[in-house]
């Protein structure tokens, strides 16, 4: 738990407001409170630590007798110019206090020499200014990498694989860890691509729209999923042009599982692999929030279990919303349409399809 407990300085011992400033500093010592309200906050001290405090950071576990940190921002450091140049530019404090956590060495960098033309850098390639902190914060460490010798070398070679330049913000934003990598941990994301038989041009298109492919271990992930998809019979290259963002899950945590699930319900290995090549997202999705509900509506829906195969994007749609209002609709008509007709026209389209059944021309 987090207190920010500026608002409440009051509260606290006069015995604790002296006036030697300090940076940063942890008080162990200090016993976690019984209970945090509006009006006062106890605490139990055993040192008196000299300082003078704006702002507290406070740190416990609720309901523990575990030591109570507190860190503390002098007013000296809430000048300081790195803070001051970021809160200026939108950033809130807690992103102020993740980069601090995260990157100390953060403040040391240059403000114009480092972070400012990093800032540029990014304004330049379209980044919105709000998602530029977003990224500080993320990855703060992009502030000691060279921008001349890392950074837009790194930029030019994605750009010679086929990174799409107009992307480059999203691409950026998505995973920032990306203009980190070296050339040799690129190559290997991008040796393995080769393997599956992806053209350079798709390469390219893989990385725009996954970029986070590049931190992947290709050993210990990438290898171990593409032969448990081979193992379906799906053809793991066209199934990374559809859905890139597939090959990054866990084979034990989300494949596994939605495979075992349809087996469950007595569909074959073919069967699956089929699903899967149509509709990759199958393994993107909460088994327990999303298939599960989806799959126990559809069984009150008077479909057989093979439209799933021909149409396993139902799971993709939203079961109040689209499913269930549709089918609904579809029944008070009088009518039946197969499920891709049923889920996939837009709103005014379902109308039109619901009218031609009537006339007898649609199927």
């Amino acid at each position: 738990m987090f207190v920010f407990a500026s608002s409440i300085c009051s509260e606290i011992p006069q015995t604790l407001q002296f006036s030697k400033p300090t940076n940063i500093k942890t008080f162990s010592s200090i016993q976690p409170p019984h209970y945090f309200s509006s009006t006062s906050i106890r605490f139990s001290i055993r040192t008196r630590v000299p300082f003078s405090a704006r702002i507290f950071l406070c740190h416990a576990k609720s309901g523990t007798n575990e030591s109570l940190n507190i860190q503390v921002l002098s007013p000296t450091l809430l000048e300081d110019p790195h803070i001051v140049y970021l809160m200026e530019h939108g950033m809130t404090i807690d992103q102020v206090r993740t980069i601090m956590r995260r990157f100390p060495a953060f403040f040391r960098y240059s403000l114009e020499g480092k972070i400012k033309p990093l800032v540029e850098f990014f304004l330049e390639f379209g980044v919105p200014k709000e998602q530029i902190l977003i990224i500080l914060a993320k990855r703060p460490r992009l502030c000691a990498l060279s921008l001349s010798k890392n950074i837009k070398p790194t930029v030019k070679f994605l750009e010679s694989l086929g990174v799409d330049k107009k992307q480059w913000a999203k691409a950026i934003y998505r995973f920032p860890a990306l203009l980190t990598y070296s050339r040799q941990k690129i190559n290997e994301s991008v040796d393995f691509l080769h393997e599956l038989g992806i053209s350079d041009e798709s390469i390219g298109r893989i990385l725009t729209r996954f970029p986070n492919i590049v931190g992947c271990s290709v050993e210990d992930n990438l290898r171990p999923t593409a032969t448990y998809f081979r193992s379906l019979g799906v053809d793991v290259g066209a199934l990374l042009l559809r859905c890139p963002q597939i090959i990054g899950l866990s084979i034990e945590a989300n494949i596994k599982p939605v495979t075992e699930f349809f087996l469950e319900k007595g569909y074959t290995l073919e069967e699956i692999g089929t699903m899967i090549s149509r509709c990759a997202m199958l393994y993107a999705y909460s088994l327990t929030e999303t298939m599960v509900p989806k799959w126990d509506y559809f069984m009150t829906m008077d479909y057989p279990k093979s439209e799933l195969v021909k149409f396993p994007y139902y799971f993709g749609y939203s079961l109040e919303q689209r499913i269930k209002p549709r089918y609904a609709r579809m029944k008070s008509s009088g009518r039946r349409l197969a499920l891709n007709r049923l889920l996939s026209p837009s709103s005014s389209n379902f109308e039109k399809v619901l009218k031609m059944k009537n006339k007898g021309i649609a199927g």
